[in-house]
């Protein structure tokens, strides 16, 4: 297969919600059935970093879709002004999220050449978000990259106003795999933890892998907080899991 993309914005279900897509090029016309991922973006905003790991997952053969969850709040503005103003609100509603990613999920099931299958993977309040929408919405597979705020509410002062999903967790439906930071502390190893007896204990398949030596955000490149080790392995597993769980034809680790 071609690592030749095509990357754009588009506008996606009836409200017209906007959303960065990539796509491998023509990969349909040969007769390839490609799974799709949906990317959910970090606080910070639906940002360029954000976009480049949709033109990842599109290079290496999926159909790609991060959703802008802020654009019903601040259309058109900047990925900080975007976040500075949604912090500002407390963040989104839960129930909005689900809904927009379920028009994501949906718009990845239209293209030409979809196997049938999705996941989605998120990252900080992103990787929270993850495992909300697979606890709503009918998804094949889910990676969390270190969720904060997943089991208990962020802090008053943060003025965000997120609540624990922890009562959801019984109505997962699909495979989660879970990549953390040992020196994380939103979420600290002892959340994590917490997290995986959880799921234990309804049955869920978990499959959870914690880095010595970093932190949160160790995947993005663009911050302090980068681990090369740690976020060169974390992309080897994402491929893996979401291969044997989507159709996907990268070898596993």
């Amino acid at each position: 297969m071609s690592d030749a993309i095509r990357a754009e914005t588009v506008y996606v279900g009836d409200e017209k919600i906007q959303a960065y897509q990539a796509r491998p090029l023509d990969a349909w016309r040969d007769g390839a059935l490609l799974p799709g991922v949906v990317v959910i973006h970090h606080l910070p905003g639906y940002d360029d970093a954000t976009k480049e790991m949709v033109r990842r997952f599109a290079v290496n053969g999926y159909l790609a879709i991060c959703p802008n969850l802020f654009w019903r709040e601040a259309p058109g503005a900047s990925p900080d002004d975007a976040s500075a103003f949604v912090r500002g609100q407390g963040g989104i509603p839960d129930e909005q999220i689900i809904g927009d990613v379920r028009i994501a999920a949906d718009a990845l099931r239209a293209l030409d050449g979809h196997n049938g299958k999705v996941g989605v993977i998120g990252y900080c309040s992103g990787g929270r978000q993850a495992l909300l929408v697979a606890t709503a919405l009918p998804l094949d597979a889910a990676v969390d990259c270190y969720g904060a705020f997943a089991l208990e509410p962020p802090p008053a002062a943060s003025g965000l106003k997120m609540t624990s999903i922890k009562d959801r967790l019984g109505d997962l439906g699909c495979p989660v795999l879970g990549l953390f930071g040992d020196d994380d502390k939103n979420p600290a190893p002892a959340e994590v933890d917490r997290l995986a007896a959880i799921l234990a204990e309804h049955g869920k398949q978990f499959e959870r892998h914690s880095y010595e030596g970093a932190g949160h955000g160790f995947f993005a490149t663009d911050r302090p907080g980068y681990r090369p080790q740690a976020a060169v392995d974390g992309w080897r597993r994402v491929f893996a899991f979401f291969d044997r769980h989507l159709g996907g034809k990268r070898l596993e680790v």
